[in-house]
């Protein structure tokens, strides 16, 4: 489903809880199929616990710096503060601004790497750059590749009227995993429309772009 932005409030909430999943927080903008950029903005840590909003799963947007100074990994039980989203239509992640972060528990010392999924400290922000993303299935990024690192929902922003720079807003699942992984599946093509005209099809060419860098192993 795609929606023109409409914006909300946003208030602050106290948060506390089990990170479960930990995958890159990206903006992807669509224009037509000529182009898909993807920008990394840090990470989106996905939480089992609860907030003073009622919230007992929810998703909080971390920085690149947060994510470096405290080193998370999954199972970490956190508690901070952050601020509710403004733009319901644009911003996946539940909670943004994320700060007072501290560490309760720590319940893998010896942090172990089962691959594939990807289950390991996640890479930096560079890293998932170089990479390029290919698109993913949603139903495997619901279930089976969750929890991987190279895992990612997307906020993307679609070029509708390039004279008057208007644009619509959706979801959308990507992978950074390597290309002979066994469990990648792209899924659908993905429609991208513009104003007056039928919508294109993003059906993996962008993708053989966007990984052109590595090989089937990387």
């Amino acid at each position: 489903m795609i929606n023109f932005v409409s914006e909300n409030t946003s208030s602050k909430v106290n948060w506390q809880g089990k990170i479960v999943s930990i995958q890159p927080r990206t903006r992807v903008w669509r224009y037509l199929t000529d182009n898909r950029t993807h920008y990394h903005l840090g990470y989106n840590f996905f939480i089992e616990g609860h907030s003073s909003d009622s919230k007992k799963q929810f998703t909080v947007a971390i920085s690149e710096k947060q994510q470096l100074k405290g080193l998370f990994r999954i199972d970490d039980i956190l508690e901070g503060t952050a601020w509710t989203k403004k733009y319901e239509e644009r911003e996946f992640a539940d909670y943004y601004r994320a700060g007072s972060l501290k560490l309760l528990d720590r319940v893998n010392e010896n942090f172990e790497v089962i691959s594939p999924p990807c289950i390991m400290m996640p890479p930096s922000i560079q890293t998932y750059e170089e990479r390029g993303a290919r698109i993913l299935s949603k139903s495997l990024w619901k279930t089976k590749c969750f929890k991987c690192i190279w895992a990612n929902m997307a906020n993307v922003e679609i070029q509708w009227d390039f004279d008057k720079d208007i644009k619509k807003y959706r979801f959308e699942t990507f992978c950074y995993g390597p290309k002979s992984c066994k469990y990648y599946k792209m899924g659908r093509p993905r429609t991208v429309p513009y104003k007056n005209r039928g919508s294109a099809l993003d059906a993996g060419y962008l993708d053989e772009l966007c990984t052109e860098g590595r090989d089937e192993n990387e």
